[in-house]
């Protein structure tokens, strides 16, 4: 199997087992929360590097729709931990910061950064605009989900008092539509892998040669997973030691820390100008958070919280979330992306974390 990983990859491989190593002796040897909630987040980003090379060699056999499948998949497992040690502590604020977080840092921050990265180095990038304007749709209806039971929580209407069993329901919905959008992406992927006059491969065959990169994500994410419980250990105390709110760091250092393994993978293939794989990798992972991770979340709190999880939230949030999810429609309906459309997506991305830090 060592033959079959790239130098690169094994240096990589050994930085991300350095780090975690150092953030599991810091919290063996009880260092201050500041310093392991540090460290935590730098071994998650550490192992973003592993898990981006690694999901790089499996797009070169499965394509740029499986890819971004594959790497959302597992580099959202962390994302679950967190959020399930999370409800455990009672930190619903910070849970439902951090969903939304998750998918603006995406959308907005890594999308951009992207954009960024492969139109300076490569100029105007192209894509077929197919596979992305379907993500987008998908993102604006789990955004008028979450819309939904918030408007009835906050404007005290008749369903304001069912609150709990709005969000059930409108969790269900969306697990129905992400099972049917997956059976929908992948039946389309294995008719455009045949070749032309010849029937599509059966649905569900694996691309051979997958061993080794497939073995190093399950390696890698099994342990950003790990990372990510010391990573939730340490937060609420360093959110007191720094002086931050509980919205904030759940909207901003929450989700990028956890959701670093996406942060790296859309800007390395951006400058490898592979927009195709940039895109629907970076898009394939905020859809998994909306239409998986959250539902998920919330029908899983009564088990796991003092307090379950509603899709109530904050009505700026959710606003912020609307306006986000419009202005990457705009931008990738198009089928192609500048580097000044990427500064935008960034400077948006800061106008709405400073809008929230202030709690």
């Amino acid at each position: 199997m060592r033959a079959a990983l790239t130098r690169s990859l094994r240096v990589s491989l050994a930085a991300g087992a350095a780090l975690s190593a150092g953030a599991g002796t810091a919290v063996a040897l009880g260092a201050p929360s500041p310093a392991r909630f540090a460290l935590a987040g730098t071994a998650l980003a550490a192992l973003a590097a592993v898990i981006g090379e690694s999901v790089e060699a499996v797009g070169e056999r499965v394509g740029p729709g499986g890819t971004g499948l594959l790497q959302a998949t597992l580099g959202n497992v962390p994302e679950l931990l967190v959020g399930i040690f999370a409800l455990r502590r009672g930190l619903l604020e910070v849970v439902r910061a951090a969903l939304v977080g998750s998918i603006l840092g995406s959308c907005l921050l890594v999308l951009g950064s992207a954009f960024v990265a492969g139109g300076l180095r490569h100029g105007t990038q192209r894509f077929d605009p197919e596979e992305p304007r379907l993500y987008a749709s998908l993102l604006l209806l789990a955004t008028a989900a979450l819309l939904v039971p918030t408007l009835a929580g906050h404007l005290s209407g008749p369903a304001a008092s069912h609150s709990g069993v709005l969000s059930d329901v409108c969790a269900g919905v969306l697990l129905v539509v992400y099972a049917c959008s997956v059976l929908f992406l992948l039946r389309r992927r294995a008719r455009g892998r045949a070749a032309p006059g010849e029937p599509a491969p059966p649905f569900g065959t694996p691309p051979a040669g997958l061993a080794a990169p497939v073995a190093v994500l399950l390696a890698a994410s099994g342990a950003a997973a790990a990372v990510s419980d010391w990573f939730v250990a340490a937060l609420t105390p360093a959110i007191h030691a720094l002086g931050l709110t509980p919205t904030f760091t759940g909207l901003v250092v929450v989700a990028i820390a956890s959701n670093a393994v996406e942060n790296a993978v859309g800007v390395r293939f951006a400058l490898r100008a592979k927009p195709a794989y940039a895109v629907s990798t970076t898009l394939s992972s905020p859809l998994q958070i909306a239409l998986l991770l959250t539902p998920a979340l919330v029908l899983l709190s009564p088990l796991l919280a003092p307090a379950p999880l509603t899709l109530v939230f904050p009505p700026l949030l959710v606003a912020a979330l609307g306006a986000a999810m419009v202005v990457v429609t705009a931008v990738v309906y198009d089928g192609e992306y500048t580097w000044v459309e990427g500064v935008g997506l960034v400077g948006l991305y800061t106008i709405v974390a400073t809008a929230f830090w202030w709690g």
